[in-house]
């Protein structure tokens, strides 16, 4: 299987680099069965209209079977790199298409729904209030917003896991987190 893993944050300390990237990475590489590209989106300086880089990123989508995202949430979205990503990556025509219903009306059809992920998201907050208060907000409009144009309806939602208060909670909590990374990389090798 051909896995590409998309990491989006500039701290290579962070427990997403760390911890979640450092976790998928060193789980593949126990299964010689599973390919694996990198995207590293601040390593790569990605910004608007950086066609070249733009053009290997398709590439690698329509080379993959999986996708993996690993991204903080800064203000209530992904970071600035995985939103940039997803505006110039995932564009009308290669990701997805409008089906007109009427006049005014259409649909999203999508093109890479074949296509699996998982989306791992680390929250500074606390669940609580962003799963009430905001409605889960970051999470909804990820799914909603982003995932079912570009890879469908199917499991999109169970497979975006949030991990919160990532910069207080024990380190126990950590491995926890990361547990649950390492068993999705393990389910996902033996498919």
């Amino acid at each position: 299987m051909n896995n590409l893993v998309i990491i989006g944050h500039p701290d290579k300390n962070s427990f997403c680099h760390n911890g979640i990237f450092k976790t998928i990475i060193d789980t593949f590489s126990k299964h010689q069965s599973q390919n694996v590209k990198i995207v590293d989106l601040y390593e790569d300086k990605l910004h608007r209209d950086k066609k070249d880089l733009v053009t290997k990123y398709k590439d690698h989508v329509t080379w993959s079977d999986r996708i993996y995202f690993i991204s903080p949430v800064w203000w209530f979205r992904l970071t600035p790199k995985m939103e940039t990503f997803f505006d110039e990556v995932f564009t009308p025509g290669f990701a997805y298409e409008f089906v007109n219903i009427t006049k005014t009306y259409a649909y999203p059809r999508s093109f890479l729904k074949k296509k699996k992920i998982r989306c791992y998201l680390t929250h500074g907050a606390p669940a609580l209030p962003v799963k009430t208060m905001y409605l889960n907000s970051v999470k909804l409009r990820l799914v909603l917003g982003v995932f079912t144009f570009v890879f469908g309806w199917g499991g999109n939602w169970k497979n975006t896991k949030q991990f919160w208060s990532v910069p207080f909670v024990s380190d126990k909590k950590r491995q926890k987190y990361l547990r649950v990374v390492e068993r999705d990389v393990l389910r996902d090798c033996r498919k």
